[in-house]
Order: C-alpha cells, then sequence, then structure tokens
C-alpha cells in the first residue's frame, strides 16, 4: 500500500524465495553501478565509494561467482580532474551540463581516470580487471555483438572482471540518464547471467519518491504486480528520482528473460553478501513469462 492508498500487490511468498534462492545461488552476475553510486555530492568520482564496490564485488568473487561489472561514472571522474576547484589548471565546467559535447569530453578525461582507480582498488585482491567500451550499435549489430560477447566470455574464462561502460566519447544518446541501466540489462540477457543487481543511492523500488515522503516503504518484490509498480514509479517520479524507472524497466526486461534481479543500495553494508546469502535485500524482481495484475 502507498502513502496514497493504492495498492501495490504482494508476490506470492513462494515464488519469491524461489527467486531469492536463485539469486543466491547465481554463477554468474552482472552488477550496475550508477552514477551516484560512485560520486560524491559535487558530482566527482569517490573513490570510498568505488572502493566500496570493488569489496563488495570481491565477495562474491570469493564465493567462486563470475561478475561483470557495468560501470557509469566517467563524467564525474572528468569534472573531478579538470572542474571548479581543481586548482590552476581548472576548467569551467558545470555538473549539471547539457551540453552533450562538454559531457562528452569529460568522458574522454574521466574514463582512463575511473579504470586506474578500478585497476588500483582491484589490485589490492590480486584481481585482474579490463575495460569495455560500447555503445548500442555494437549490441545490435550481429558482428558487434558477437565480438563483445566472445571477449565477455573469454575474459571470464580467464578469471578477468570485465568492466563495462558506454562509449561516450562517440555516443550522443548514452549520457542521458538511464542508458547504463538498458546497457546493464541488455548485457545480462546477451550473456545469459543468473542475475542482475542495480545498485543505486536508493535502497529498492519505494511507494512513492523516499527523498520527499517520508511514508515512502521498499517494495519487496516486483513480479504480477509489475504494472502497479510501474503507475507508482510514474506518480511519484521528479528530476532526482527519474532515473529509478530505467533500472526498473532493465530489471523487468531481465525478470521477463527468465532471471531474477535486483535493485538495492550501494550504501548498504555487504549488499551483495547479502544477496549472496539469500538475505531480503532491496527490490527482488521475480522471473516471470510476462503476466501482470491488469
Amino acid at each position: 500500500m502507498t502513502s496514497d492508498g493504492v495498492a501495490v500487490g504482494a508476490v506470492d511468498p513462494e515464488t519469491v524465495d524461489r527467486a531469492r534462492t536463485a539469486a543466491a545461488e547465481a554463477d554468474r552476475v552482472v552488477v550496475k553501478a550508477g552514477t551516484n553510486s560512485l560520486t560524491d555530492d559535487d558530482s566527482r568520482l569517490d573513490r570510498v565509494k568505488l572502493d566500496k564496490l570493488v569489496a563488495d564485488v570481491m565477495d562474491l568473487r570469493r564465493r567462486g561467482k563470475e561478475v561483470v561489472v557495468v560501470s557509469s561514472g566517467a563524467v564525474g571522474a572528468g569534472i573531478g580532474r579538470l572542474g571548479n576547484g581543481g586548482g590552476t589548471d581548472a576548467v569551467d565546467v558545470d555538473a549539471e551540463t547539457d551540453v552533450i559535447e562538454e559531457s562528452q569530453a569529460l568522458s574522454t578525461v574521466g574514463q582512463s581516470l575511473l579504470m586506474r582507480h578500478y585497476t588500483q582498488s582491484f589490485d589490492r585482491y590480486d584481481q585482474p580487471v579490463a575495460q569495455i567500451l560500447v555503445t548500442g550499435a555494437d549490441l545490435d549489430a550481429p558482428e558487434r555483438f558477437d565480438n563483445f560477447t566472445n571477449t565477455v566470455e573469454t575474459l571470464l574464462d580467464w578469471d578477468v572482471v570485465p568492466v563495462i561502460n558506454e562509449n561516450d566519447a562517440v555516443a550522443t544518446d548514452e549520457l542521458r540518464i538511464g542508458d547504463n541501466d538498458m546497457l546493464s540489462a541488455s548485457a545480462a540477457i546477451a550473456l545469459d547471467v543468473d542475475l542482475l543487481v542495480t545498485l543505486t543511492d536508493v535502497d529498492g523500488v519505494y511507494t512513492g519518491n523516499p527523498k520527499r515522503d517520508p511514508d515512502a516503504a521498499v517494495i519487496e518484490a516486483v513480479g504480477a504486480n509489475y504494472d502497479a509498480v510501474r503507475d507508482i514509479i510514474g506518480d511519484s517520479t521528479t528530476s532526482d528520482f527519474g532515473g529509478i524507472q530505467t533500472k526498473v524497466e532493465g530489471a523487468r526486461d531481465v525478470a521477463e528473460s527468465g532471471t531474477p534481479a535486483v535493485i538495492a543500495g550501494s550504501a548498504t553494508r555487504d549488499v551483495l553478501e547479502r544477496i549472496a546469502a539469500g538475505k531480503p535485500t532491496g527490490t527482488l524482481f521475480v522471473p516471470t513469462s510476462g503476466e501482470t495484475n491488469e
């Protein structure tokens, strides 16, 4: 039930338990980290947040799981390197810029810095990583798609953690909110993974905007109640909460392919370990054949 009295509808407990068990037993996982999970309040890359993400990923690796990371944060890293307050060589950039050329240029500066931080952080665990930059066209064109999947499969065979991001320098639409959410869903389906985890700055999908509604509560599971959840998200969306829509859409796409998905808070202690242990965490999207509550 939402704070407006709108019924969300509960998912059958046995269905939830089966999906949670499947998520816990997943052998191959895509973990998507959004911009807010990797940057500070000034939109600069936050090394503490990145280190926590890496530690959480390594919790899965220690369980013998294959992990693919889909990471945002290149623009934020670029702002941190060149932006106002960076010293005498600071460039006048706006963290909220809508100028596509500026965002693209910032991403080119930030991507190498982002990967340097990932490499340094994973090195603490002697875990090798690899960078893969893609655009939507790479997943749409059959030959490029095959090259992408073959490369990832080879890296996983070598026990390397692939870190995927959109190739912002040559793309345009990819810099708008949500594209990495859809990229992670597409990658999860293409790579036939067993679980998609989307980490964000809220603890899951809520019955309202948790940044404005103190009565908003986390929705435990999404399945046949998807239409009601989608309507709630649409009604509660504002500019500071809009990113949840594409996260929900991406998770639903994965669930409809027969794979569980979880949207959870990146700041949650041992968030990936909790999921791997079968503990209720965030919002679980149960595999579905597409049925809704309409």
